[in-house]
């Protein structure tokens, strides 16, 4: 097995594995970023073609290269893909594209990736993978139970309306993606019902003169008040992990209009093979779409990460306290609501980048005989 030595690895070349390599590039580590897709950006188009960003352009740039539309204005999902990749392109950024990452697990060295026949070592992983990815999108155990003859999909897996079979449609998740989803099915002319726990909606409009007014309010909400340096960031932390988002551009007016049904109740399970309300009622529907969010799973690493009560790693700004050398990004609320954003992934790379950085000069001097200050593995 061909084994090749780097001072970082990072796993994942979506925003935040482009954001972090941006800034250890700019420190002169030597770096490689594995993305298991063919191209950059294709975590983007594999998601629905009527998509488009919930933050403006002018939040939707990485380091280093603003977004190329005007700020005011929403890009569609096909649009960030493109720009991810031009991104890459344009700061030559070393992304290996078609690597599958199959393992990671520590050596005496620092941590060794396996993925395939290649075998990586490095003093530093960075597991920039997030955690909704496609391929691991959650459905209700009850799933399977639902009549052979009903048209069922996830999400992750719908493209348009024209998936659908003639007949109701029932859509699982009344968060923004449910909504998004319910909306556009309900206005192709399907009788379309939305359950799910009512998870709130945007006070204003998403796309108003109000949030260009408030933009700095609310770029400072999401960057520097929902923190976990914060009271108020540390008892949302939770409830943001755990549940899907407020509906965001379509709100309960513009499903009402649209002829949907909005029923602020779950769907529990199955009778007779139709899909089941927690009311008892039992929804005759000739179709399915589950907008039940995705799991996160990091069955890659090998070894023990301990992990908080709601099952996401234990680091600090992204970096393992247990396992000196690991770093995530990408993740929800790595420290801030923003690190779920494209806003805010230039910022934990940052702190990411600066914090590998600190510990490549510790070791050196620990190589040439200094012992490094006990508080550096976790300097910020």
């Amino acid at each position: 097995m061909q084994t090749e030595r780097l001072e970082t690895i990072v796993i994942g070349g979506g925003q935040a594995g482009l954001a972090t390599g941006y800034h250890l590039a700019r420190k002169g580590q030597s770096l490689a970023i594995l993305d298991a897709s063919e191209r950059v950006g294709d975590s983007w188009r594999k998601r629905w073609p009527s998509l488009r960003l919930y933050t403006p352009a002018a939040f939707d740039g990485l380091p280093g290269m603003p977004f190329p539309a005007p700020r005011y204005s929403y890009p569609t999902g096909m649009q960030m893909a493109d720009y991810l990749e031009s991104y890459a392109a344009r700061f030559d950024l070393p992304v290996r594209n078609g690597v599958v990452v199959d393992a990671l697990e520590r050596n005496d060295e620092g941590y060794v990736v396996t993925a395939g026949t290649r075998r990586f070592e490095a003093d530093n992983v960075v597991v920039a993978t997030g955690v909704m990815p496609h391929e691991n999108p959650v459905v209700p155990e009850f799933a399977g139970e639902l009549d052979p003859s009903i048209k069922a999909l996830h999400s992750a897996d719908y493209r348009s309306p024209e998936q659908l079979q003639e007949g109701a449609v029932l859509v699982v998740g009344a968060s923004h993606s449910g909504g998004d989803i319910a909306y556009e099915v309900a206005k192709a002319g399907f009788a379309t019902t939305l359950s799910g726990p009512d998870r709130g909606q945007l006070p204003f409009d998403l796309e108003g003169r109000a949030v260009r007014l408030a933009r700095p309010v609310l770029r400072l909400m999401a960057t520097r008040v929902l923190t976990v340096s914060t009271p108020l960031g540390r008892k949302m932390k939770p409830e943001i992990r755990s549940h899907g988002g407020p509906l965001l551009r379509v709100k309960r007016p513009d499903l009402s209009a649209a002829g949907v049904e909005l029923v602020l109740d779950r769907t529990v399970g199955t009778r007779d093979g139709k899909p089941v309300l927690a009311d008892g009622t039992a929804l005759d529907v000739a179709n399915v779409v589950w907008c039940t969010g995705f799991r996160h799973r990091y069955d890659l690493i090998r070894f023990e990460v301990p992990v908080e009560d709601d099952g996401y790693p234990v680091q600090v700004r992204g970096a393992v306290p247990s396992s000196p050398g690991l770093y995530f990004a990408g993740m929800p609320f790595l420290h801030s609501f923003s690190s779920m954003l494209v806003l805010g992934a230039g910022r934990d790379g940052a702190r990411v980048a600066e914090h590998i950085e600190k510990r490549s000069r510790s070791r050196a001097r620990a190589r040439n005989g200094a012992r490094p200050p006990a508080t550096e593995e976790l300097a910020t």
